[in-house]
Formats: structure tokens, sequence, C-alpha cells
């Protein structure tokens, strides 16, 4: 039977980051609170970023925070002028969590740990009379035929693992309900099928945050696959040669290419050239504490009875996945000539093919574009007035580094405080 309670209650579906903080927000001021979840408890996405510690936010200064949103950073600069960095921390100590700064920055609870902040979270929300509904997988939206003296409601459709389809209608509604990255934590996308049914405007769903692959031989994949590489400077790099971004860190090397924080924190700009171009050329410096003369100079000392490799080992410092990567780029001439290999080491050019599957991705960039959003509500939808979206539905991207986590909450409170209002106007 259709839920047809009439006004003050508000809908939402998704029971991450921002729809947690949107019921949490709601309830706060008095509204009646249904909040629907695909899997069988929320947040499940929230405990896996959290397994090797939660990094909530970040503390650099709020205009360089602001900037980590490229492209989208006035609009989610004004989602963190009512919730920001130093608000979130505040909420978490509301919880009992206190956080430290690391020392990349970086914000954490002090005991690293996201369950105790997640257990905690819902029990008050559970307290405050905020309703969850597990296991219901959204499945369709609908507007509700009503005259124009009234409000317009919606009836949403969940299939239910034991009960069927179920049909709920509400007065207002938020959807938060991720993008497509770590489908099995809840986050498949599949809404991006019945949304656009209803009139809304999306871009396609992209990986971000990702891998990348590139054409290893099979001799240096199966050796190297695993291994660490670590400090590298990584270069993208135009056409033309010319180095547009770079960025010091650690990567990963994998059968299929090349993982890690470095390479995540650049997914971006790497992806929308591979979109753009059909690949990306890069070019890492193996040895960023070595100027290119020294090495050369190094390079060029005789190495008597010893292997090309003990050499380039003894002479340059360079480990066997170093060297594994020479052998990877430098052709039979060109690893015997000293200033060759020390161009190779300072600037080892590759070429990225491809991201890795969606899947597989930490998040993904894409899906409700901010032109479907009303220029008079926040985050509510042109095309259904008292639908709301927020966290990563929406077309916005973000590096690591606590600025995704930060954004979805923020989108969360913000659409809360508009869906609340819409509420309360509705019943005065």
């Amino acid at each position: 039977m259709p839920d047809s309670s009439p006004s003050r209650r508000l809908t939402i579906v998704g029971g991450g980051p921002a729809g947690l903080m949107a019921a949490d927000v709601a309830r706060a001021a008095g509204i009646e609170v249904d909040l629907y979840e695909r899997m069988g408890s929320v947040g499940r996405k929230l405990l896996i970023a959290g397994k090797g510690g939660l990094n909530l936010t970040h503390s650099e200064p709020l205009p360089a925070f602001v900037g980590r949103y490229r492209e989208r950073a006035d609009e989610i600069a004004r989602w963190l002028a009512d919730f920001g960095p130093d608000a979130l921390r505040q909420w978490a100590r509301g919880l009992g969590v206190d956080t430290f700064v690391g020392s990349s920055g970086r914000v954490f609870p002090t005991d690293l740990k996201a369950a105790p902040l997640l257990r905690g979270w819902v029990r008050q929300l559970r307290a405050r009379g905020v309703r969850f509904h597990v296991d219901h997988d959204c499945i369709g939206l609908e507007a509700v035929a009503a005259d124009h003296h009234s409000a317009p409601r919606y009836r949403l459709r969940f299939q239910h693992r034991e009960h069927g389809v179920i049909e709920v209608e509400t007065d207002a509604l938020i959807v938060a309900l991720g993008g497509a990255s770590w489908p099995q934590l809840g986050s498949d996308g599949r809404w991006t099928g019945w949304l656009p049914r209803a009139g809304v405007e999306i871009s396609p769903l992209r990986p971000s945050n990702c891998g990348f692959e590139l054409d290893w031989s099979p001799v240096f994949a199966e050796r190297f696959a695993g291994q660490p590489l670590k400090p590298v400077v990584l270069q993208l790099r135009s056409a033309q040669g010319q180095t547009l971004q770079a960025q010091q860190g650690e990567l990963m090397v994998t059968q299929h290419g090349l993982e890690g924080g470095l390479i995540y924190a650049m997914s971006a700009p790497l992806r929308d050239v591979i979109d753009r171009d059909g690949a990306a050329p890069i070019a890492l410096d193996l040895a960023p504490s070595r100027d290119h003369a020294s090495l050369q100079r190094a390079l060029s000392a005789a190495r008597g009875k010893r292997s090309l490799t003990e050499h380039w080992r003894r002479s340059a410092g360079l480990d066997a996945l170093r060297c594994g990567l020479l052998y990877e780029v430098l052709d039979s001439d060109a690893r015997h000539d000293a200033a060759r290999v020390a161009d190779a080491i300072k600037a080892l050019p590759l070429t990225l093919r491809r991201t890795r599957p969606i899947a597989e991705a930490i998040s993904s960039a894409g899906g409700v574009r901010f032109d479907a959003l009303s220029a008079d509500e926040p985050l509510m939808l042109s095309a259904l007035p008292g639908v709301y979206v927020a966290g990563e539905m929406l077309d916005w991207d973000a590096p690591t580094g606590g600025y995704l986590l930060t954004a979805c909450f923020a989108s969360g409170y913000r659409a809360a405080v508009a869906a609340v209002q819409r509420l309360q106007a509705v019943s005065a």
C-alpha cells in the first residue's frame, strides 16, 4: 500500500554520508523522515573507505580546499559555506569522535576508524525518530497527479528482497544513491536508467580516483605487478611534450598498468585527455632527488665487468623495478648511452591507454547535470519540484584526501535545509 501521510514528511533514498546527513538535518528540524537503502545496512562504502583510516576531511585553507573541485568549485563553495571542513569536525565531536590532522594535512578520527562514528550516528538517528528501511532497491519515480492548488507529490517504487515491489508516496524527496564505483556496496549507478525517464538530464558516469592501463610487456607485468614505486614525480604531458601538470607521490605497478595515490590525484585530467585524444602521454621522474647532470656523470663511469643493471643500481641508486622500467622504454643502443639513460630516469615516457573499469574506481564523475537543478532552490531538480539530489549522484569530481567525503556531507546538509524549508512553507 502506498504511504500517503499528508505533509511534513521527507523521504530519503540512499544511506551513504549524504543521505544520512540529510536525515540528521531534517529530523532535527522536526520533519518526519523515512530513509530507504538498497543494502541490508547503511554506510557500507563509508566503512570500507575507513578500513585504512577514515579520512573525513582536509585541513588546508578553504580557498585551496574549494579549488580541488575544479570546474565545480563555485557551486560546491556554496555547499561548504553551509557545512564545511570545520563544521564537519565539530559535528563528529558531537558524536563523541575527536579528530586530528595528519602530517599530510588530512583529518582523521583519533582512532582512525569509521565503524564507531557510523554506529554512534545511526544509533542517534534512530533515537531521534528516523525510520530506516533496508533492502529497498529504488527502481522508479513518478509524479502523482495533483491539481494546481496542491504541492506536487511523488511515488517511488522499490524492489524488496522478500515483499516484491513496494510503492511509497512522499511530499518531498532527497535522492542520494551515489555513483557507480564499488557496486557491491550499494552504488551501482542503475538510477541512470530510471531517473532520465522522469525528465532529468544526466552526464554519463565515468571512473574517478582510479587506476589506468598501459601496455606493459608480459615479462615486466609478471615480475613487477604489485610492487610500489616511490617516490616519483608524475608529469602529464601535451602531445608536443610540454609538462601540463606535475605532482610527487607514490604509485603501484599492476598487471594492467598503474594505480596508487599519485595517479588517483591526477585521474581527472588524465581521464579527460584520454577521452579527448584516445591516450594520455605521461613521464615519470624516477629519481626526484637527483639532477640530470649528476646522474649522467655517475652513469658515464666505467662499469667494468658489472652487468648493465648492476651498473645502474650502483651508479644511479636504481632498484630492480626502476631498472625494469628503463628496459621497458629504452632500446639496446639507448641503454648504453649515459645521457639517454639519464633522460629516461628523469622523464620516463609512458602512455596511458584507458582507465580501469568504473566498478574498481574509488569514486565516479558524471551524473545529474548542474543545469538540471533549479536556480531558485538549492539542489532541487527543475523538472521535479520538491525532489533534491545530493552526493556523488551529481556531476562533480574531487580527489581523495577528504574532499569527496566532505562534499557529500555538505550536499546532504544543503539539500535537507532546502527540503525542510519547502515542507515548512507547505504546512504553514
